[in-house]
């Protein structure tokens, strides 16, 4: 290599921007790897390649030992002195091992790594600009639809925009330019990858930014911003000037700034709002375009109840709740909309719940007082309030007699029932018990009269059964 390789070096780094030593670097760590992919050296192999002439020079990097172990990266003490009288133990010397037909080595791997550095340079620096560009707003022309993602040229890099990253209502023909939002820029084997939005809330607060100077000079803030893509948005703003109207600034002389957005965006509606520290009014005018009568909040639940006129009941909750929600997101306070109508009548409920509350507890001091005069009259103390303490026993039971052998069942239920204390205990006569009693009282009484017994017969035949045949079967 000479001087002519180093001016191509240099001239690379001004038309691809790709600094100079960085090449040299990589050059210097290719030609390590050559040397000892040629030579088989297992040693610590450093390469020098000068700026000046491009001359390229080869050493082995070894460590000075008392005593040598391993020769591919230790010398002794004596052999480095002889190289240089000044170096001691544990210092390192570098040894020249430059083949004599090492610039035609040289030469060839130069043009692989130059080649392969060059592109890996554009590609980081490519990353590196679009990574700066991350939660900016990009301008591209459509490539193609690959299932419902399109790839849009960015110029230096390909941008993807998925399909749920597209509102509903839009579609983009071959060749038309799109600006989208910025999300992420990822490393891939084909170089940065930039994904991309335009249904992020982002992209809206971005393109006022960019229409409305006043915003970009920090006049008027941006205080929130939601959206329903394709639909309606709602974004609040608040001056930091006390002469700026934002939301007139934010529409511009004759609405020709929020035009430009709302054309961008394909026709989404976009309301924009007067941002006050006050809940009650931000949710007064984040309900916009319905007139809100009365704001009424509950701070522990962050509950607003808000009362419209009957007739912008629908205005004020919008298409499907659409006006609602957004308003609920924007202000972060769940709304519950009344009409005017409908607040009355809960007034009156409520009118009537505590005028029956107060009726009956007038009631229960009436009868209080009536009780302390009639004890007063008969000359007894004033009534306490009675303290019911619950107590809780185990009720006593004594032993039960256990049956023996020769016990009727009915008389050991008896005497069962006779011998428990426990005055909670009821006995339960089951139906079989009784039935079994009136069998035996049966059998006895039949004994005695000296009945006949039934003998069984055979099984009846098909056809109608006589009564007698009934009688003798069963």
């Amino acid at each position: 290599m000479n001087t002519e390789f180093i001016s191509a070096l240099k001239q690379i780094e001004k038309d691809r921007n790709i600094p100079l030593d960085m090449l040299i670097e990589a050059l210097q760590d290719a030609l390590a790897a050559a040397y000892k992919r040629n030579f088989g050296a297992n040693e610590d192999i450093v390469v020098e390649v000068n700026r000046q002439n491009g001359a390229s020079r080869v050493f082995s990097r070894k460590l000075v030992v008392e005593e040598v172990e391993d020769a591919g990266h230790q010398i002794s003490l004596e052999e480095a002195q002889m190289l240089d009288e000044a170096i001691q133990l544990e210092e390192e010397v570098l040894i020249e091992v430059t083949p004599t037909d090492f610039g035609r080595i040289a030469a060839q791997t130069a043009k692989q790594v130059i080649v392969q550095r060059i592109r890996e340079a554009e590609r980081e620096l490519v990353f590196s600009e679009y990574a700066r560009k991350e939660g900016d707003i990009v301008s591209g022309i459509l490539q193609r639809y690959e299932q419902r993602n399109a790839l849009i040229d960015l110029g230096k890099a390909e941008g993807v925009l998925l399909a749920q990253e597209m509102s509903p209502h839009e579609y983009f023909r071959h060749g038309e330019r799109v600006r989208a939002y910025v999300t992420e820029v990822r490393r891939t084997t084909r170089g940065p990858q930039v994904m991309l939005s335009r249904t992020h809330p982002a992209l809206l607060k971005r393109l006022f930014e960019i229409e409305v100077p006043e915003i970009r000079q920090g006049l008027i803030s941006i205080k929130a911003v939601v959206r329903e893509p394709g639909f309606r948005s709602k974004i609040g703003v608040k001056s930091n000037d006390a002469g700026i109207d934002p939301v007139g600034a934010c529409v511009g002389p004759k609405g020709s700034r929020v035009q430009s957005i709302v054309d961008e965006l394909r026709g989404e509606k976009i309301d924009i709002i007067n941002w006050n520290p006050d809940p009650a009014v931000f949710v007064s005018n984040a309900l916009s375009p319905a007139r809100v009568v009365q704001v009424v909040l509950s701070g522990p639940e962050k509950t607003a109840m808000v009362i419209v006129p009957d007739q912008q009941l629908s205005l004020a909750i919008g298409k499907e709740g659409q006006n609602a929600r957004l308003a609920a997101k924007l202000t972060g306070w769940k709304i519950d909309i009344k009409s005017e109508a409908q607040w009355r009548e809960m007034q009156r409920e409520e009118e009537a719940r505590r005028a029956q509350e107060e009726e009956r507890r007038k009631e229960e001091e009436a009868e209080r007082a009536r009780i302390a005069a009639e004890r007063a009259a008969l000359g007894l103390p004033p009534e306490e309030e009675p303290v019911v303490e619950e107590v809780y026993a185990e009720p006593t039971y004594e032993a039960a007699p256990e049956p023996e052998e020769s016990y009727d069942f009915v008389q050991y239920i008896e005497e069962l029932e006779k011998n428990v204390e426990s005055p909670d205990l009821v006995a339960v006569k089951t139906d079989v018990i009784h039935d079994d009693r009136d069998k035996s009282k049966k059998k006895r009484d039949d004994d005695e009269r000296g009945a006949p017994k039934k003998r069984p017969g055979k099984a009846p035949k098909r056809g109608r059964v006589e009564e007698d045949e009934y009688d003798d079967i069963y």
